[in-house]
């Protein structure tokens, strides 16, 4: 193994190499700038999940799913906030899996770093499948393996290069996603007022009729609810990339501090405009609701405008994810959690982790061309409901970590949680209630039992491990 197992839980250097800085032999870069973190925050909120999932969200809930999205909007925003408070305290690589280890035990760093890698490098694979299809339909002679070859070389190539070749990528990725973004609202909004040329204001109509602002009842509410969740994950890889910056304290505590009004603004905002638009049961809502909207205020070529816009949305979260995964892999090395081959560093860039991290998203990808629903549709419910066993991790170290810091290091409390600990523990009861709803479902209730089961082997693993060290 590398590291003893406490070398960067105890340490937490910006560099995860126990290293002074970034000119450190061995040690991870500081190569983002504060433009790029901030960026990543900013965009790292705008995923192909929102303008394509979003769509089975709303004709699930109805006008509701503005008050699906604000509900678990709020659980997220809660649990970003106990992840800043500790990122800013500790920044590493690792981001909640070192937290968790310095707070709970390594068994708990063991299991939510692991599974999130597992977690990110299965996305990989999806969203390389996902992008590749839209290539396809625009050059149909083509086939899906080629361009998902070509994204898995590009985006790989691109980590192995440098920490700000990742972060430049990710910058101009988020710089057109927000732009897209504003773009759709302001149009949209204009259209609700009645000034955009073409276009009548709907008023009430398309929320109150149609069966109302919650038409499908309670039940619909709920999978509006399980789906706006999931739409959410990716919003802790700006944790991991602060320990790359050259002030890692300042960009997670503005990453956090903004977090509210990007959620508000970019998901809640945009299902209103959506919902106020168009009917909820309008049969294109489905298949794309903002490529439905644009199509409905006269935007030419309204589908391909939002094939592209998924198209760099799928793009971006590739290149994300394949960085996180390769990051959270060598910081669990670092600490002795994982293969000591994956922890070499060169060039200030964790070569090997990086590889293996996309190495696994090749493989997945072989997987689902060889058996679309057997293997691979196995592995996506596998880490179905991984995004929710990471944010229990979050709430429960930030509840153990926040008296050791008030007590032993109050300086380091630079972003503070709100109300603590009753928003904490509101945030893990928020949790637990979106468990009990994803087991009265069958297809959450699969995930749920198949994430459940690999965290408990992961766990079981992890405590092994620290018996045995123990025992050293």
């Amino acid at each position: 193994m590398a590291s003893s197992p406490t070398t960067e839980a105890s340490a937490a250097t910006p560099s995860d190499a126990g290293g002074s800085g970034p000119d450190t032999p061995g040690a991870l870069s500081h190569g983002l700038k504060q433009r790029h973190l901030s960026m990543i925050a900013l965009g790292g909120v705008i995923g192909a999940g929102l303008f394509v999932g979003s769509g089975a969200g709303i004709a699930a809930a109805g006008p509701a799913i503005v008050v699906a999205f604000a509900a678990s909007g709020l659980l997220v925003m809660l649990v970003m906030r106990m992840l800043g408070e500790m990122s800013a305290a500790y920044p590493s690589s690792g981001s909640f899996s070192v937290h968790a280890e310095r707070a709970i035990g390594p068994w708990a760093g063991f299991t939510a770093g692991w599974i999130f890698w597992t977690l990110l490098c299965v996305a990989v694979a999806a969203e390389a499948i996902g992008a590749a299809e839209i290539m396809t339909g625009w050059l149909p002679g083509t086939e899906p393996w080629m361009w998902v070859a070509l994204f898995m070389a590009v985006f790989c190539g691109t980590n192995l290069a440098s920490v700000r070749n990742f972060g430049e990528y990710e910058f101009w990725f988020a710089a057109l996603k927000v732009f897209a973004i504003v773009a759709f609202l302001l149009l949209g909004v204009a259209a609700i007022a009645g000034v955009l040329p073409g276009t009548d204001a709907p008023g009430t109509a398309n929320l109150t009729g149609n069966g109302g602002f919650l038409p499908t009842g309670a039940e619909g509410l709920v999978v509006g609810l399980l789906a706006s969740v999931f739409a959410y994950g990716g919003l802790e890889t700006v944790t991991i990339a602060a320990a790359e910056s050259k002030d890692p304290v300042r960009g997670v505590a503005k990453a956090v501090r903004t977090a509210m009004w990007r959620i508000a603004v970019f998901y809640v905002g945009s299902m209103a405009v959506i919902v106020t638009l168009i009917p909820w049961d309008d049969s294109s809502v489905l298949s794309g609701p903002y490529a439905a909207v644009l199509d409905h205020i006269g935007v030419p070529a309204a589908a391909q405008v939002m094939n592209v816009v998924v198209l760099v949305a799928l793009l971006s979260a590739m290149n994300a994810n394949i960085y996180g995964a390769s990051r959270m892999a060598y910081s669990l090395v670092r600490r002795g959690e994982g293969p000591a081959a994956l922890g070499k560093v060169s060039g200030g860039v964790p070569r090997r982790a990086v590889v293996a991290s996309s190495a696994f998203g090749f493989v997945a990808v072989i997987l689902s061309l060889v058996w679309p629903d057997t293997v691979f549709f196995w592995l996506l419910n596998t880490v179905g409901a991984a995004v929710l066993v990471v944010w229990g991790f979050i709430a429960a170290s930030q509840l153990r970590s926040r008296r050791t810091l008030e007590r032993e290091a109050p300086e380091k409390l630079v972003v503070r949680m709100w109300g603590f600990p009753v928003l904490t523990w509101l945030a893990i009861a928020g949790i637990g209630v979106i468990f009990v709803l994803m087991l009265r479902d069958g297809s959450t209730r699969q995930q749920l039992f198949a994430t459940g089961g690999l965290t408990l082997a992961l766990a079981v693993v992890g405590v092994v491990r620290q018996r045995l060290a123990a025992r050293r």
